[in-house]
């Protein structure tokens, strides 16, 4: 690592998380833990890795690159691949024991496991009012457990859905979902009466109702020590520790005379004499140039980003003059200051989903606890 512009990823903060989500949840209940794009941004063989430490035994991905990448560094838990993954590939998954999401007859139709050495297990997912993916009738969840009966290598082991409200509070739209899903399970068993898993509980729905949670809970965002929404935040369930930090430091500091131009555009102008730093971070490395007007911390003080962000760096106005190398923090806490991730959520009008997986691998991440 040749730059001083690093992520610092809480270990702790993140074995505490699972800590208090597991705490929710009811005896005999467990933990799914998701670890796709790569950790929601925070590296998802060192996450992985603290969850199966923690007593997790099941991990979620969304591609099949992603589970394959957890296998070639030794976990070899088990792994559903949430996303659709061509049936060419079925093979390469059923290999390396990685559970994969079929929610089409049509897949099966077109995948020979005649050369299979292991079995492929599946999930089914329902859609029951996501429409995104899943078997929407009971007619075409016959068509599939119909398909699934002719092949000996492919068997269900589990069936979900994915509620698309659960970060409201008491939303109708989730009993809804809930419902449908209960339904379509029923119907499920009765064509397949075989031993699966089910699981429904995204983060949201974990924790505002732990105790409606099958028989696992898909824990995401949360684990990372962030809140789905405002709204789930706000009831207290569980307590969270944010497990990201963003550092880097001024690399040139200089006076510029009231009337200079910063940055492409000529697009600020200063109103007086100020002090100007630069620091070694930009849209190159996922830093958005919409966070023009946001803030950093210097000295545990907000200094405002002026100019427009560039690929490779950015500038602020300083309160005073600093030494080169002077430690800026972007996300995180610097003495009595701290940027959250939903801070910049709420500049970017986003989520803060989105913050640690804008962050590209430009950006080292370094680990600790």
């Amino acid at each position: 690592m040749f730059r001083n512009t690093k992520a610092v990823i809480n270990l702790e903060a993140i074995g505490y998380n699972i800590r208090q989500l597991q705490q929710l949840l009811p005896e005999g209940r467990k933990m799914m833990g998701v670890v796709k794009a790569d950790g929601y941004g925070h590296g998802s063989v060192a996450v992985a890795r603290k969850l199966i430490e923690a007593g997790v035994d099941y991990l979620m991905v969304a591609l099949l690159e992603e589970a394959m990448h957890l296998r070639q560094h030794g976990v070899d838990t088990p792994i559903l691949v949430v996303g659709r993954v061509h049936p060419e590939h079925a093979l390469i998954a059923a290999e390396n024991d990685i559970t994969l999401n079929v929610y089409e007859a049509d897949w099966l139709k077109t995948v020979v496991d005649d050369h299979f050495t292991k079995p492929l297990s599946i999930h089914v997912e329902f859609e029951t009012g996501m429409n995104r993916t899943g078997v929407v009738s009971k007619k075409e969840l016959a068509s599939l457990v119909k398909e699934v009966e002719k092949h000996p290598n492919i068997r269900i082991t589990g069936a979900f859905t994915h509620f698309a409200t659960a970060d409201d509070i008491a939303s109708e739209h989730y009993q809804r979902q809930s419902d449908v899903y209960e339904e379509m399970l029923h119907a499920l068993t009765e064509l397949y009466p075989y031993p699966m898993m089910t699981h429904t509980g995204n983060s949201a729905a974990g924790i505002q109702y732990p105790n409606q949670m099958k028989q696992y809970t898909r824990f995401g965002v949360s684990i990372y020590g962030l809140y789905p929404s405002r709204h789930i935040k706000v009831l207290e369930n569980v307590a969270l520790k944010e497990a990201f930090s963003l550092y880097s430091e001024l690399i040139q500091v200089k006076k510029v005379s009231k009337g200079a131009y910063v940055g492409y555009g000529a697009h600020y102008e200063a109103e007086e004499d100020m002090w100007i730093g630069t620091i070694p971070i930009g849209y190159g490395d996922g830093w958005s140039r919409a966070l023009q007007g946001f803030y950093v911390l210097v000295n545990g003080r907000k200094m405002p980003i002026v100019g427009r962000v560039c690929m490779d760096s950015m500038m602020v106005r300083l309160d005073k003059a600093y030494e080169v190398g002077e430690k800026v923090t972007l996300i995180g806490k610097d003495g009595e200051g701290v940027i959250e991730m939903d801070d910049l959520a709420y500049h970017l009008k986003t989520i803060n989903y989105e913050i640690p997986c804008m962050l590209t691998s430009r950006v080292p991440r370094l680990y600790e606890g």
